[in-house]
């Protein structure tokens, strides 16, 4: 099979990977192999659901994703899937996701759920203690691992189901994209050591120190930033955190878009921030969302 590559309607750095139908017919036989319990408990199963998936695109999947994600150029892909037939299922489109995630590099523990993974529900009602949840509220501009001691590469969204959804929209930012980059970045506040902690639902017990803003290899500023999680220690970094905020919400350049049912985003971790609208209120509202992040193989 052919893997066509395009851009994004609203980016050229968004890359769009379209997965037909007859292309995904054929991993119905080889995914049926793998429970959704024996790809938690056994993870060299995992890296056989990348293999079937490549095979379909005769092994060009794999380098794609890589080239894509590393690119500073670029560094997003969404890959959006024909599923609208009831052969494929959610546990088809966990172990879609889980052969991405092996494609590029070894997903991170998620404390949260304890697995290799994340599903999580946004509701109409919530009692959650983070903003992931809080399905009226924007949630903000942000990276992923902010808290935790694992390095964080990249992170896949996939949006598992919803009903009752009206607004919500995807919002990411390139960091070369952003108008305060070079005033922030360059900030020496920015490239203190700040203390990150993480709600009681996250279950990370401890607490990690890092700048927002470090350096890439090639000398390009990088961030790691989440608003919920900073504790500053003192007012030069409470001010700095709220201009941080400010300037990234007011951004003129952030890529907003609907994502379908069954895609999923594919992103670097270090370059690009995401975050989502609110939702218009609807007692029916839920969406279904699956998490996984990780590292590149070395």
């Amino acid at each position: 099979m052919s893997l066509e590559i395009k851009d994004h309607k609203n980016s050229k750095r968004v890359k769009i990977i379209t997965l037909k139908e007859s292309e995904l017919d054929r991993l119905i036989f080889p995914f049926k192999k793998h429970t959704i319990t024996s790809l938690e408990y056994k993870p060299f199963s995992r890296f056989t659901l990348a293999k079937s998936v490549n095979e379909v695109f005769e092994g060009k999947l794999s380098g794609s994703l890589v080239k894509i994600l590393n690119d500073r150029k670029t560094g997003t892909v969404i890959i959006e899937p024909e599923i609208n037939n009831k052969k494929f299922d959610k546990d088809f489109l966990v172990k879609l996701s889980t052969g991405f995630a092996y494609l590029v590099g070894n997903p991170n523990f998620d404390s949260m759920t304890g697995k290799y993974y994340a599903r999580f529900y946004v509701k109409h009602q919530d009692s959650s203690d983070s903003y992931l949840r809080k399905a009226y509220t924007n949630l903000d501009l942000h990276t992923d691992g902010t808290y935790v001691k694992e390095k964080t590469d990249w992170l896949i969204m996939t949006k598992m189901e919803e009903q009752g959804v009206s607004g919500g929209e995807s919002v990411i930012l390139h960091l070369d994209d952003w108008e305060h980059l070079n005033e922030l970045s360059n900030n020496p506040v920015g490239q203190q050591n700040f203390t990150w902690g993480s709600p009681k639902s996250k279950n990370t017990d401890y607490k990690v120190e890092h700048p927002v803003f470090t350096k890439d290899k090639s000398g390009k500023p990088i961030i790691s930033y989440i608003d919920q999680f900073p504790e500053p220690k003192n007012m030069e970094q409470g001010l700095f955190l709220q201009r941080l905020s400010d300037c990234l919400e007011e951004s003129i350049n952030k890529v907003e878009f609907p994502l379908p049912v069954g895609s999923t985003i594919f992103s670097n971790n270090y370059f690009w921030l995401h975050g989502r609208k609110p939702f218009k209120e609807n007692t029916n509202l839920s969406r279904e969302l699956l998490r996984i992040r990780g590292t590149f193989f070395n």
